[in-house]
């Protein structure tokens, strides 16, 4: 009789710590890809998965962007000018929130606004239900803002101010990251700036600024003209955010964004620096993408010797 064989994977930590939460693993369900609450959860067990960030939501309801509001672009990638609808910070935490606790999820809150106040209020509605989030995130950088003065991760001014009202209005009930955009000539200041705001960590990145055009009609694809690009192609601008500003700020936490397919990608992005991985765009594609990552990272750390996923973060060779 031949003896058994264990499977190396099974053996892999795959607990990662996201500044003061600990997280069973580093797989995140990025903001906008999961829905309000548990839309995917039929498909895609969120309790499995380290932590479901939810869609954001303002202090009000919002109807999002006229259609087309999605398309595919070449290279796997996608465009989307989805605008953030959302029903309001109060319904969402009357009736998604209690959702996605019904099904074990660890969920950070995502929050938007059109001005400090909008952030400040939301982010007020919050913090009587601080305890049942794991993370807030301050979305400063949706695309799908097409006046760029009007997105407030492209100004220093405007991250800090921001970021300082939601850090003041939960006053530490919960972690607070900032999530930037990469359409930015620095975002390493931007990030310097969230910091001394006094966020906790950041989510890198948001999508990148692009149009996708109907030839034969002589039109834009998507009802609102441009849109967010996301997807396999912005890997490596996601990666480099990531790089950078790790480098700036070493040991804050970042939740690495863009372009993870496979768990291979989620290794490259914790070793760019990141603590946390969000998946977003594979989950259209596959609504058990995050489920599939999470078992080819622990794969993947078995073939290379790695028995801690938390000792991936930082680990890229000079």
């Amino acid at each position: 009789m031949s003896p058994r064989r264990t499977d190396p994977a099974v053996g892999v930590d795959l607990a990662v710590d996201l500044g003061p939460v600990r997280l069973p693993n580093p797989i995140v369900a990025a903001s906008g890809t999961f829905g309000h609450g548990d839309e995917l959860a039929a498909l895609c067990d969120p309790a499995a998965l380290g932590a479901v960030t939810a869609k954001s939501v303002a202090v009000f309801a919002s109807e999002g962007n006229p259609p087309l509001r999605v398309a595919e672009t070449p290279g796997g990638g996608m465009i989307n000018s989805v605008g953030l609808p959302g029903p309001g910070i109060d319904a969402w935490i009357a009736h998604d929130l209690p959702a996605l606790e019904a099904r074990g999820a660890r969920v950070i809150a995502s929050i938007w606004g059109r001005s400090v106040a909008d952030y400040e209020a939301a982010a007020t509605a919050l913090k009587p239900v601080a305890t049942r989030v794991v993370a807030v995130e301050v979305n400063l950088s949706c695309p799908n803002v097409e006046a760029r003065a009007d997105v407030f991760a492209h100004s220093t001014d405007a991250t800090r101010d921001a970021t300082r009202a939601v850090v003041d209005a939960l006053g530490g009930a919960a972690p607070v990251f900032a999530k930037l955009s990469p359409n930015v000539s620095d975002i390493v200041a931007i990030a310097t700036a969230a910091r001394d705001a006094g966020a906790t960590g950041f989510t890198l990145i948001n999508t990148v600024m692009g149009l996708a055009i109907d030839a034969s009609m002589r039109a834009p694809r998507l009802g609102a003209g441009g849109g967010g690009v996301s997807g396999a192609p912005i890997k490596p601008i996601a990666l480099r955010a990531v790089r950078d500003v790790s480098r700036t700020h070493p040991g804050v936490p970042i939740i690495g964004t863009g372009g993870v397919t496979s768990g291979e990608d989620a290794a490259e992005m914790m070793l760019a620096g990141a603590h946390a991985v969000g998946v977003g765009t594979a989950t259209f594609l596959d609504p058990r993408a995050t489920l599939r990552i999470i078992d080819e990272l622990r794969a993947w750390c078995a073939r290379n010797n790695v028995a801690r996923a938390r000792e991936l973060t930082g680990g890229l060779h000079a």
